[in-house]
C-alpha cells in the first residue's frame, strides 16, 4: 500500500483523517488498483489522495461542502500529481442524485449530522458485497450509523483505535482522539 505521511499534506483548519487512522481504514474499504471509490466528508483531502494513488487504474470521487477543504483538496492533489479524483463540491444529501451507482467501496469522514440519511442513500451507490467504511469519534454517530447498517442488514465489524505518539526530546506520549472504525459489508 502505498503511505502518505501527515506531514506531507498541505494543512489548514480542517479536519484531516490522521496517518494510522487512514491506513487502518483504506486496508478495511478491500480496494485494487482498479477501484471506483466514494469518500465523503473528505476534509482536507488526506484519504482521497491516498486512494486516487492506491487505485491507480481507478476513480476516487471526493464530496465536501466547506470551501477551504476545497480548496485543501485541490492543492493536494497537485501537490501528489493526482489524476483520477474528482471533487464534487456540496453537502452530501444535496448532491447525492447527481452521483451515479457502481462504487466499488464507500468511505464515509463525516456526515455533518446526517449519518442515517447519507447511509441509506449511499448504499444505493455501493455495489453488492462491497464495502462501506465509517469513522467516527463520537458514541452517538456510532450507535446511530450502527443501528442503521443494522436495520439495512449489512454485515458489521467496529474497532475502537487510540492512538499515541512520542513527542519532543523526552519522548513524552501523546494522544490522538479515539476513533471507531466501522466496516460494514453490503447484503
Amino acid at each position: 500500500m502505498i503511505h502518505i505521511k501527515d506531514n506531507e499534506f498541505i494543512r489548514g483548519n480542517c479536519p484531516m483523517t490522521k496517518e494510522e487512522i487512514r491506513i487502518l481504514s483504506i486496508s478495511k474499504l478491500g480496494i485494487k488498483e482498479d477501484s471506483r471509490v466514494l469518500d465523503i466528508g473528505a476534509g482536507t483531502g488526506s484519504v482521497s489522495i491516498q486512494l486516487a494513488k492506491i487505485c491507480s487504474k481507478g476513480e476516487i470521487f471526493a464530496v465536501e461542502k466547506n470551501e477551504e477543504a476545497i480548496h485543501l483538496i485541490e492543492q493536494n492533489r497537485k501537490k501528489f500529481d493526482v489524476h483520477n479524483l474528482t471533487i464534487i463540491k456540496g453537502e452530501a444529501l444535496e448532491v447525492e442524485e447527481d452521483i451515479s451507482p457502481g462504487f466499488d467501496a464507500v468511505f464515509i469522514g463525516g456526515s455533518g449530522g446526517n449519518i442515517e440519511d447519507i447511509i441509506k442513500k449511499y448504499s444505493l451507490k455501493l455495489k453488492t458485497q462491497a464495502n462501506m467504511v465509517l469513522n467516527f469519534i463520537t458514541l452517538d454517530n456510532l450507535y446511530r450509523a450502527l443501528n442503521t447498517l443494522k436495520d439495512m442488514k449489512y454485515q458489521v465489524e467496529c474497532i475502537q483505535v487510540s492512538i499515541n505518539k512520542t513527542r519532543g526530546k523526552s519522548y513524552m506520549m501523546t494522544s490522538n482522539n479515539s476513533i471507531f472504525i466501522v466496516t460494514a459489508i453490503k447484503p
